[in-house]
């Protein structure tokens, strides 16, 4: 991410100015849905579960590993909401996936379910910017978390703000909440569009996300609340008119849909290969494991307000009581066997001395992270590639995602819109941690600084050893059949071992990525310091 900014940094310095964020900014406040204050048809459909099931817990989950599961259980959450429903995402692109789900949701509101949605800012430049028309839907309300300042029209224009203000917009709202009733709802990985869901014509992202019913989800909706009212967040009116989100589309879609539905109308899909986006999950039959469970989550005050002292993050210096922090002091009381996937992982020095005491102990830590040529920000694999030895020397086995050939194009990574090179190329996000079999933890952390520092995020914590099972399941089978496993030969130099079965060569460079983009890399890395990466 710090490269995106340092690439085009000499442009902006020839820029003016523009305008601050809005001042006096009324944001009325509101508050969740009590699904114990009346019933509806989720709340009933949620005690028919667990009864039928015999679950002594009152919460219940489903892990959502495959794209139609993710993109169903939310459809069907949209359908079934009859009082609210709750959407907080670090990104919603706009595109085929999204928009469908975005029509279901207008159409939602115009039933009655009163709709709030809270995004972070960064994105919403360009195409991207059209999903704030929702805002002027009749019956939603939707915020723009930590905003940037500058136009909209394209990401360079509003760089000299970012700029100006740098360590403000580093800090970013990375949670994810899809929320119906206060009584259903879905965390983890996931953003909102066609790279989440299977979708992506050039790029798609291997995910995870965790469907939770019954009381935690009433927690999750009480954080969503800490967020949605915080000054941080400021109304889509006080940042954007109408008019303009026209120019907008005008200008970046002269001939095809936005992915966000226009006022009074339905956008069509952009793709016809999409069939399965009509398909809701049927959650009657959803098979839920009824487990004890606690949510962790950042406080809204991780991130500064503008105008604060805001001290540069450093490496050792986090923040008490964050989600990462809570994941550490879980691998102190791990025993036997600890498995992660974490997409970006840049260890701090707090997370490789919780690798070394684990390792002390005799666990076994496994940890599977993207690629070189899977990463869609590859810069931020230097910050990983720095500790790897240091990693392999203390114990921990390494794994990286495999993925197509990857080129200097890629060098400066991609939200999730596509354009990457290779057909269908698979990029690792799912964010898991699973602990001695019995202990799994889902959500939108990283096992990065910029996560432990910088970001807000949310966790569930379930103790359920079907799900942990479950989970590391598909994990073991990930690292065995698709991934690199990360060793050093006898002389001390590293190489990778092919995934089982592929028939491929072992590798002693970054495989799959191209001469350039590992000098480019070589030669930006000493000035990519971890806590931006």
């Amino acid at each position: 991410m710090l490269l995106r900014w340092c690439a085009m940094v000499c442009l902006v310095l020839a820029c003016g100015g523009c305008a601050g964020l809005p001042k006096d900014v009324d944001r009325p406040p509101s508050t969740a849905f009590d699904a114990s204050s009346a019933p509806t048809a989720l709340s009933a459909l949620v005690a028919e579960r667990r009864q039928a099931a015999g679950g002594k817990s009152p919460s219940g989950f489903l892990l959502l590993s495959g794209p139609q599961e993710a993109y169903g259980s939310r459809l069907a959450l949209v359908q079934a909401a009859q009082k609210t429903l709750d959407l907080q995402y670090y990104a919603i692109h706009a595109d085929a996936s999204s928009a469908r789900l975005l029509r279901g949701v207008v159409e939602a509101a115009r039933r009655g379910v009163r709709v709030r949605i809270l995004l972070d800012d960064f994105h919403s430049t360009g195409r991207n910017a059209l999903v704030m028309r929702m805002a002027f839907e009749p019956g939603i309300e939707m915020r723009m978390f930590n905003p940037v300042a500058g136009t909209r029209a394209s990401a360079l224009g509003r760089l000299w703000g970012s700029v100006t203000d740098f360590s403000r917009v580093q800090q970013r709202m990375h949670n994810k909440l899809f929320l119906a009733d206060s009584v259903m709802g879905v965390t983890g990985g996931r953003n909102l569009g066609d790279a989440y869901f299977g979708q992506g014509q050039a790029e798609n992202f291997v995910d995870l996300d965790v469907l939770a019913v019954g009381p935690i989800v009433g927690e999750m909706a009480r954080s969503f609340d800490s967020y949605w009212n915080n000054p941080r967040a400021y109304p889509v009116q006080s940042l954007i008119t109408e008019e303009e989100l026209a120019r907008i589309r005008s200008q970046a879609l002269p001939s095809e849909s936005d992915g966000a539905p226009a006022k009074g109308a339905p956008s069509p899909s952009a793709h016809a290969d999409l069939a399965w986006n009509e398909e809701p999950m049927d959650l009657r039959s959803a098979e839920f494991a009824w487990a004890p469970a606690v949510m962790l989550v950042d406080k809204p005050a991780k991130i500064a307000l503008d105008g604060e002292d805001a001290p540069v993050p450093t490496e050792g210096a986090a923040p008490a009581d964050t989600v990462v922090d809570g994941l550490l002091n879980l691998m102190d009381r791990t025993r036997k066997d600890l498995l992660i996937i974490s997409p970006y992982f840049v260890p701090g020095e707090d997370m490789k001395k919780a690798f070394a005491d684990a390792r002390a102990r005799g666990v076994r830590v496994r940890v599977l992270t993207n690629s070189l040529a899977s990463n869609d920000a590859p810069i931020a694999h230097v910050g990983y590639a720095r500790h790897r030895e240091d990693l392999l020397a203390m114990g921990v086995e390494l794994y990286e995602l495999r993925s197509e050939q990857a080129g200097l194009r890629s060098a400066f990574g991609s939200s999730g819109g596509g354009g990457s090179v290779g057909a269908s190329r698979s990029m690792l996000h799912s964010k898991v941690m699973v602990m001695d079999g019995r202990l799994v933890a889902v959500g939108s952390m990283n096992l990065d600084l910029r996560s432990q520092l910088q970001n807000t995020e949310i966790a569930l914590l379930i103790r359920s050893r079907a799900l942990a099972a479950e989970a590391a399941q598909q994990i073991e089978a990930a690292m065995r059949e698709a991934s690199w496993h990360l060793q050093r030969t006898d002389s001390g130099a590293l190489v990778w071992r092919a995934p089982e079965g592929s028939g491929l060569a072992d590798a002693y460079t970054d495989p799959d990525a191209s001469l350039g983009l590992r000098l480019l890399l070589r030669l930006l890395g000493p000035l990519a310091p971890d806590h931006l990466l």
